[in-house]
């Protein structure tokens, strides 16, 4: 049986994760860190909690993941970990750094001071490329961060890259654009977009403030994409793939689709606020998945319109599940 050991298991990528391998028949161990608020919930949500074996550990400590590496002895690792949130790299850029750039470097150096032959996946990201140098973002355009996130996934990128040339490890980045679920933090535009949807509806809130509407994304079903990170470690040679729907939607047009799913106009509840502006803003992100299509034989099965109707049906369910549990019924 072959095993696998996921860092950010508990997050949105993780937990769909997990679940494929599951699937696929691996043993699946989740590096975890000790928070005091319940981190499992989505594990829960995919019904797979007692599936997945956790071990404690930091991506800040690397004696904590070369022991979870000895545990699991694991086939194939995930590095899906970082403190993810664009908004919160400004407030603190220095834990950024530490977790989402020099976290990818303690998970390297785990795998090879234990001389495992271990395959890792590198969970890249579209915000690398910033303020765009070319109109569709493929793997040969360069690159130019415009947060403290992006400038910590680049160093990953690249640490990811030094370690493959120069230790010979199987070693890929997915350079990611953005990918949603149900199982989206809340902090993230789509989830609070659908989240809101669902409390308008329900009569719980009359209104729903976003920062620069018209910023364009290509996002896609992150149920998806996980499907891609598997397939980059089942590869001969590791490589680096852009992986993207290779359409791009506005937040406007998003938010459109999400009310219009309850029969609502969303232009009577969005507020533009200047609060929720970025220091530098990202106005395009459209990836060219042409690479993975031809190499991975992947592409994005779920439109964004399956996806976000998908999230407003799962937060209509939660809220009124809510309202119940608040009511005593």
């Amino acid at each position: 049986m072959r095993s696998a050991l996921i860092t950010g298991i508990t997050g949105q990528d993780g937990a769909y994760l997990a679940k494929l391998l599951l699937e696929k028949d691996y043993k699946v161990y989740g590096l975890i860190a000790r928070r005091s608020t319940d981190t499992k919930w989505r594990l829960r949500y995919l019904n797979i909690e007692h599936e997945v074996e956790l071990i404690e550990g930091d991506l800040t400590d690397v004696t904590s993941i070369i022991r979870a590496m000895k545990i699991a002895q694991p086939n194939e690792v995930y590095n899906l970990a970082a403190q993810s949130f664009v908004g919160t790299s400004w407030q603190q850029p220095q834990l950024t750094a530490q977790v989402t750039g020099v976290g990818v470097l303690n998970v390297l150096e785990a795998i090879r001071l234990t001389d495992s032959v271990a395959k890792f996946y590198q969970a890249s990201t579209s915000e690398m490329f910033g303020l765009i140098q070319e109109a569709r973002q493929s793997e040969t355009t360069p690159f130019h961060p415009r947060s403290p996130y992006g400038v910590a996934k680049m160093y990953g990128y690249w640490i990811t890259i030094n370690y493959r040339e120069s230790f010979n490890i199987h070693a890929s980045n997915g350079i990611l654009f953005n990918h949603e679920s149900p199982l989206r933090g809340i902090e993230f535009v789509t989830r609070k977009v659908t989240d809101a949807v669902a409390r308008i509806k329900l009569g719980l809130q009359e209104e729903l403030r976003l920062g620069n509407i018209d910023a364009k994304r290509d996002w896609g079903f992150a149920g998806d994409y996980v499907e891609a990170m598997w397939l980059m470690l089942q590869q001969e040679k590791s490589d680096d793939y852009v992986v993207a729907t290779g359409r791009t939607t506005t937040v406007r047009d998003m938010c459109k689709i999400a009310f219009n799913k309850v029969g609502l106009n969303y232009e009577d509840f969005v507020v533009r606020d200047p609060k929720f502006y970025r220091p530098a803003e990202v106005e395009l992100l459209l990836g060219e998945p042409q690479k993975a299509k031809e190499k991975l034989n992947w592409h994005a099965k779920t439109s964004l319109e399956e996806l976000i109707e998908m999230m407003v049906d799962a937060d209509l369910e939660r809220v009124s599940k809510e309202i119940r549990v608040s009511s005593g019924n």
